[in-house]
């Protein structure tokens, strides 16, 4: 498979010779509606599963958990993290369109692990406001998968928390560890 990954890097190697990044991605679009054929989907997930996960480049996570176009709900943010938004889209996800299931995945090597709420002080600083929301930084990794399973089978939104499982993805090896919610 090739990848962005796989082009050489420099200043603009991912920018077409004529364009932007965004002008790049537009004229991929065209490439994939040229060939796109209507798969007659509904909006609901043939597995029944949302995932939320870290908005990390390096996690393929269709192709790390087997899943085809349809199968899931993704959602992903900043650290994969359990926020109130998150709790929109799954509440979404289950009372509207059938999701039974949670899993969670964070990962190896996260950016949030070296932040802090220091990073919204800062922000506040540069530019004179300070963000509504929380970094939501971690040190352990397994502690933070255990609390955002925490926040799901808490909430009182969702229907079904019964079904939340929490892992951690290598970033190395691409292996999935489970998390013990204890």
């Amino acid at each position: 498979m090739t990848t962005s990954a796989s082009v050489p890097a420099g200043p603009g190697a991912a920018i077409s010779a004529d364009g932007t990044v965004t002008d790049r991605l537009v004229e991929a679009n065209g490439q994939y509606a040229a060939a796109f054929t209507d798969p007659g989907m509904d909006a609901r997930p043939v597995l029944e599963v949302a995932v939320v996960a870290c908005m990390d480049a390096r996690l393929d996570l269709h192709a790390a958990l087997g899943l085809e176009l349809g199968d899931c709900h993704t959602i992903r943010n900043a650290g994969g993290v359990v926020t109130d938004d998150v709790i929109r889209s799954l509440t979404i996800s289950q009372r509207a369109l059938g999701t039974r299931s949670v899993v969670l995945i964070h990962h190896t090597g996260c950016g949030l692990e070296s932040l802090t709420e220091e990073f919204r002080h800062e922000l506040e600083m540069e530019v004179g406001q300070r963000p509504a929301w929380a970094v939501e930084a971690f040190r352990d990794v397994d502690q933070d998968v255990r609390q955002s399973m925490q926040r799901v089978r808490t909430s009182p939104f969702l229907l079904h928390t019964d079904q939340v499982r929490g892992f951690v993805f290598d970033v190395k090896t691409g292996l999935l560890r489970e998390i013990d919610p204890a």
